[in-house]
């Protein structure tokens, strides 16, 4: 018999070794192919990617390269076997950043270090690894920091961790000590440790290199632990907060949290203290002059200049509020929120209920109206439409999206800064996209448009609207189905209050007719009068569009809450509701259900308490007996329930002991 030659093991394709990537010329077809690559980068405006293989052969060995459309050269960066992660080029691809770990020995903490490489070098070097002179005794350059170059490439972040703290493996399983230590003392809970204990596990401090000098400066650490850059990485100072000393209060207080905040010099690393226990998320503008937030126990907007070093109140709630006129919890209400910084930052929009207001945050000039929509019930907003935009032109023509809180009617409208002129583009009987797409080089726009019987197809139209075309048909299969549709309905609450519901007739609806009725309800849905009901199966609901077409009414009223009754407030507006509707002829008194889930499921056990209207109820995961729920905790944050019933959608306005009858 001839001797058979030791076969050779091919390497194959898959998540281990990579697979191939195929770099596509359309122009006429090339392609480069580089093989068992694992990740890839692309630089956002050059034509360069950078990739890691697992190396194919001799002739091709494994780590990291970088592609250069171009020139159609693949220069070789990292050759060797080891883990690279985090591959980062900055905006035009002549830097490049990544994670590496060379070690062999199965280190339980794995050295990684910072590679780094600039055109013109043949290939990259080690920027900062574990004898970094800049770390602090115990630290490390940790992989699960991220990457990133400011925009003008004059800087690279990255993060760096303490070294963690590792189970002694000498202990047999039966001497390794498994308790849970509970103590009130703690300043976060138990519950609240273990469901964060991944993510701190990977915590970093950020830490900036600057390629000019080649100096390195921390920016963050335990006592400033959340980091952000203004100016896209560019600006001299970013904004550090602290919440951890607030953290216990939680329980109690909800969200926002409280938290401290610093301004942080990123060339010498310097805090200088903004504030002290404020409520509220903190950001930079776009061009980090500003510091500003919505303080919910002010009920305002706040500044701080970053050159000047002083505090401002932005808003004061005249001549409009700026918080949520129809909030009805215990609790600071929101705001609702901005349009975005002017150029220049010398004034800021802000919106009330129905307008856009213009700030100056230097307090020289009076707060604006540019829209005046409230006395007729209008809400405009800002559409963003392009996505790498940062300021709002100075004198530029803004596409509003507009809505009627009356009718419930959409539709859009165009504001130009520069004359001040308010026009409506389009209005009407329909729910329109609030995320329109524009061309990037045209004056194009897709969009949609809905109401109960129209599926939001695309349409198509330039920037006046002036006449759109549906360039899409999506569901077809609707016109053989029996549809119904959709009206608003007013009636008056047992205790006065004129209310809003919506009510969903069948097809071929005859008020002659006595129709079965399903009651399900949620808050407020009033404002949803003109949203598509796709039909699809829920756990939590019904689909109104499946019961319309078997014969059903559907009636979903508003339900406006008194602090402390919630159960009493469901009976004063839904039964209120139901007996209007059965009033007017058209419903069976003796075939009407209801249904709610969570907190609606809560109401409707409530209701069941108090009437025998309903013929059939279905209460999906209530809560049913608010003293044992209260001290609960969420399974998946592990935080206490407490303020959730006291302050938030519960609403009892205190503590059990306070009011144990709410």
């Amino acid at each position: 018999k001839p001797r058979r030659g030791k076969k050779t093991k091919t390497k194959k394709e898959n998540r281990k070794n990579g697979s191939k990537l195929v770099f596509h010329r359309l122009e006429d077809g090339y392609e480069r192919i580089v093989p068992f690559v694992k990740d890839f980068a692309l630089a956002e405006e050059g034509a360069r990617v950078l990739l890691r293989s697992t190396g194919k052969d001799s002739t091709f060995l494994g780590g990291v390269y970088l592609f250069d459309a171009e020139g159609d050269t693949l220069l070789p960066l990292f050759r060797a076997e080891g883990e690279f992660e985090d591959l980062t080029l900055d905006k035009t691809g002549s830097q490049a950043a990544f994670h590496l770990n060379l070690d062999t020995t199965e280190a339980r903490v794995a050295p990684f270090a910072l590679a780094y490489w600039q055109q013109g070098q043949d290939s990259a070097r080690i920027l900062a690894d574990t004898a970094a002179a800049f770390l602090p005794a115990g630290w490390r350059v940790s992989e699960n920091g991220r990457l990133e170059f400011s925009e003008d490439g004059a800087r690279l972040f990255f993060g760096v961790a303490p070294e963690p703290l590792l189970q002694d493996t000498s202990l047999l399983p039966e001497e390794v000590v498994n308790v849970e230590v509970w103590s009130w003392t703690d300043p976060v809970l138990y519950t609240q440790q273990e469901s964060r204990l991944n993510r701190e596990r990977r915590r970093t401090y950020p830490v900036v290199w600057h390629r000019a000098s080649g100096r390195f400066v921390q920016l963050g650490d335990e006592e400033a632990p959340e980091l952000q850059l203004g100016d896209e990485g560019k600006a001299r100072y970013a904004l550090a907060d602290n919440a951890l000393p607030y953290w216990k209060e939680v329980s109690w207080e909800g969200f926002p949290q409280r938290r401290d905040l610093y301004l942080v010099d990123v060339e010498t690393g310097e805090r200088t203290l903004i504030a002290r226990g404020i409520s509220g998320n903190a950001r930079l503008s776009p061009a980090a002059n500003w510091v500003f937030w919505y303080s919910p126990p002010d009920s305002s907007w706040m500044g701080y200049a970053v050159q000047g070093r002083r505090l401002v109140q932005l808003t004061r709630n005249e001549p409009a509020p700026f918080y949520d006129e129809l909030n009805d919890r215990p609790m600071h209400p929101n705001s609702y929120g901005i349009a975005g910084w002017l150029e220049g930052e010398t004034h800021l929009l802000i919106y009330d209920r129905y307008d856009i207001w213009k700030i100056d945050p230097s307090g020289e000039e009076p707060p604006q109206n540019l829209t005046n929509g409230r006395s007729k019930r209008l809400r405009y907003r800002y559409l963003r439409l392009d996505p790498e935009q940062r300021h709002i032109p100075r004198n530029g023509r803004l596409l509003l999206h507009v809505f009627d809180e009356g009718s419930k009617a959409g539709g859009y409208a165009q504001l130009d800064l520069g004359s001040g002129t308010l026009r409506t583009l389009t209005m009407g009987p329909f729910a329109y996209s609030t995320r329109p797409i524009k061309a990037r080089n045209a004056d194009r726009l897709i969009f949609t448009r809905e109401n109960f019987q129209t599926f939001p197809d695309l349409r198509y139209a330039d920037l006046n609207l002036a006449a759109s075309v549906q360039v899409s048909q999506a569901n077809p299969q609707q016109k053989d189905y029996r549809w119904g549709s959709i009206e608003l309905v007013e009636w008056t609450s047992l205790d006065g209050e004129r209310l809003q519901g919506l009510l969903v007739k069948p097809e071929g609806f005859d008020p002659s007719k006595q129709y079965p009725m399903i009651v399900n309800f949620y808050e407020r849905s009033s404002d949803r009068l003109h949203r598509h009901p796709t039909p699809s199966p829920g756990r939590s609901t019904i689909n109104y569009a499946f019961y319309a077409s078997r014969g059903y009414l559907i009636f979903n009223p508003d339900v406006p809450y008194k602090v402390g009754y919630p159960g009493e407030s469901a009976v004063n507006a839904v039964l209120s509701g139901v007996t209007h509707l059965i009033d007017q002829g058209f419903v069976d008194p003796q075939r009407i259900g209801v249904q709610g889930h969570s907190w609606g499921g809560y109401q409707v056990a409530y209701l069941l308490t108090k009437t025998n209207l309903f013929r059939c109820a279905e209460a999906g995961a209530p809560v049913v007996n608010m003293f044992s729920a209260y001290g609960g905790i969420r399974w998946g944050s592990g935080l206490s329930r407490m303020f959730q019933y006291e302050r938030t959608q519960s609403r009892i306005g205190g503590t059990i002991w306070e009011y144990p009858l709410r």
